[in-house]
This record gives structure tokens, C-alpha cells and sequence, in this order.
């Protein structure tokens, strides 16, 4: 092991734990997904909090947390879903630089809010790049370790920086609330024509309860039929994050982080960015409800969220 760096030990690996970033964006036209963080404006603000890139490859955490053994001292900031960490034993505050001593155990406990936790390590976890990202997609075994989700006895390498100053944080003034039952804004989509002229209104009228068919790659939700006008069937298009197809069963299908490039579903609508934490923070058995709104506020409200956080908490370089 390198001076530079520090190892993490995986006691116990969680639910459904994984390395990821902000994806690797470009290679959909191959095939590849974009993949990386589902909340990706949470492990955003772990970065920065411990003086990381943006692009600093993270745990993303799901709904039950690893134990995780830290060998060295690092600092680390955990946002997101509220999972209870604790710090051999003790609790850890959220959105916060905490110093992990070497020997110490990071362990999480019940479910208080959200489903995704996300785990920032001063330095970053390294593994090996591919296809410009460290992003875990399971469905093809890409990035992270081995293409999959964490292991009993998996070692984490971290490159070991300056510690970040500890008590760092983001103000409670600006946690995001995340909630059971989240409303989420949408533009038409490209598609819209193909449904009957009140599709998109008994879309706002939620809820949509968020099925147990729901995973990383999209939601499958049930609520109010969203009829077509003829075939729910397209020629294959380009499809992205955010995606609101709805197959012949009319019940729509909200496509997230490791959705496919393409499909061929009719798609009602398009989730904005700036809500994609929200809808990223609910799990099976929750519900989301919608609200539309143009491309011009769409565009608004993501740039007014970024410089926002600009402002609390500058990026770093690299």
C-alpha cells in the first residue's frame, strides 16, 4: 500500500451498497449508461464538504447501511438519506465533516428519511476508471469493484489528502427535505401528442405509488391510466434520466440513473434536474406526484439550485 494511501475494510456490506460518482456522460450512443450517484446533488455537497472534486467517486447507500472499518484517519461527510450513522456507536451528525479515526467503525441503523445515503471520504475512493467514470453499473458489471455492489471483506483504497476541517457543514437551513411523498416538476415530453389531450392533467393527479419493481434503473408506478391515442409503441429513441415512459399498461415508468439509452415506450413526460434528488430519495411503497411546468422554468430552477450551492459551497479544482 502507497504512503498516499488509506484503506476502509468492509465488515458488512449493507443492502445494496456501491461506488459511485457522477457518471460517465457521453457513451450512451455506444450502449453504455450514464450510471453514477441517483442523488447526485447529495454526493455533490459530500464532495465539497471534504474538499473533494465533484467528481470524487463516493458510497451511494440504500436503505440499510455496511460497517465499515476505517484502518487510517480520514475525514468524511455523510448526506443524503438518514440512516443513523454512528461512529462506534455514537451518532454521527449529517452534512458534516467527521474525523474517523484509525480503528474506528462507521456503522448505520434505522431508516429515519430518504433511501440514499451517500458517503464522501476525503480523497475519493479510488478504483480503476472506465469509460471516464469509477460509477457502478451492475447490469453490465462496470466500475466500482468488479461491476458489483460492496462485499464482506472488500477493501476500499482511498488517496489520502490534507484531512478536511472537521465541523464543516452544510447549514440545516439548506438540508433538502426529503420526504415519503415528494411532488416532482415535469415538462411534456416528446411523445406527449401521442395520448389523449387530458394525459398530462391526470398525470398531476397523484399520486403514483412507487412499486416493488423499482430499482436503479427506473420506477415502475401505479396510479391514475394514461391512455394513448393509438399504440403505446415507438420506433427506439434516445431516452435520458428523468423519462416518463408509459407502456400499454398505462402506468408510467420514471427511468433514473442506470436507465437504458434507448427505448421504445411513448414518454408522457421528462422530470426536471433540479427535483432529481427528491424523486431519487423515495423507495417501494412511497409515492411521487407531479406538476408541470415549461423547458424556460425547468432551466430556471436548475440554474438558480447550482448557483445556489456555488454560493454555500464553492467547488474545488480538479
Amino acid at each position: 500500500m502507497s504512503p498516499n494511501h488509506s484503506t476502509i475494510h468492509v465488515l458488512r456490506p449493507g443492502l445494496f451498497t456501491t461506488i459511485q460518482d457522477l457518471g460517465r456522460r457521453g457513451y450512451q450512443r455506444f450502449g453504455v449508461s450514464v450510471s453514477g450517484a441517483m442523488d447526485p446533488w447529495a454526493l455533490t455537497v459530500g464532495n465539497r464538504l471534504v474538499s473533494n472534486p465533484d467528481r470524487a467517486a463516493g458510497l451511494e447507500i440504500t436503505l440499510q447501511g455496511p460497517e465499515l472499518f476505517f484502518e487510517h484517519r480520514l475525514s468524511i461527510a455523510i448526506t443524503g438519506a438518514d440512516l443513523s450513522p454512528t461512529r462506534d456507536g455514537h451518532a454521527l451528525p449529517m452534512w458534516t465533516v467527521v474525523t474517523m479515526q484509525a480503528g474506528s467503525r462507521l456503522q448505520f441503523g434505522v431508516r429515519r428519511r430518504g433511501t440514499r445515503a451517500y458517503l464522501a471520504v476525503a480523497g475519493g475512493i479510488d478504483t480503476p476508471v472506465q469509460l471516464g467514470s469509477r460509477a457502478t453499473h451492475v447490469r453490465s458489471g462496470l466500475g466500482g469493484l468488479a461491476g458489483g455492489p460492496l462485499r464482506k471483506a472488500d477493501r476500499l483504497v482511498v488517496r489520502s489528502p490534507a484531512q478536511a476541517r472537521d465541523g464543516h457543514a452544510l447549514s440545516p437551513a439548506h438540508h433538502p427535505h426529503y420526504s415519503a411523498s415528494p411532488t416532482v416538476r415535469v415538462m411534456p415530453g416528446p411523445q406527449v401528442g401521442h395520448f389523449i389531450e387530458e394525459a398530462l392533467e391526470r398525470l398531476t393527479r397523484g399520486p403514483y405509488r412507487v412499486t416493488s419493481e423499482s430499482d436503479r434503473m427506473g420506477y415502475r408506478l401505479e396510479g391514475t391510466a394514461l391512455p394513448h391515442r393509438t399504440s403505446a409503441d415507438i420506433i427506439s429513441e434516445a431516452v435520458s434520466i428523468g423519462s416518463i415512459q408509459v407502456p400499454p399498461n398505462r402506468q408510467p415508468i420514471l427511468l433514473m440513473a442506470d436507465c437504458q439509452p434507448t427505448g421504445g415506450y411513448t414518454k408522457l413526460a421528462t422530470m426536471i434536474a433540479a427535483d432529481r434528488h427528491l424523486a431519487a430519495q423515495v423507495g417501494p411503497g412511497d409515492s411521487l406526484s407531479f406538476m408541470v411546468v415549461t423547458a424556460k422554468e425547468a432551466s430556471e430552477l436548475f440554474r438558480s439550485l447550482h448557483a445556489e450551492l456555488d454560493r454555500l459551497l464553492p467547488p474545488q479544482n480538479g
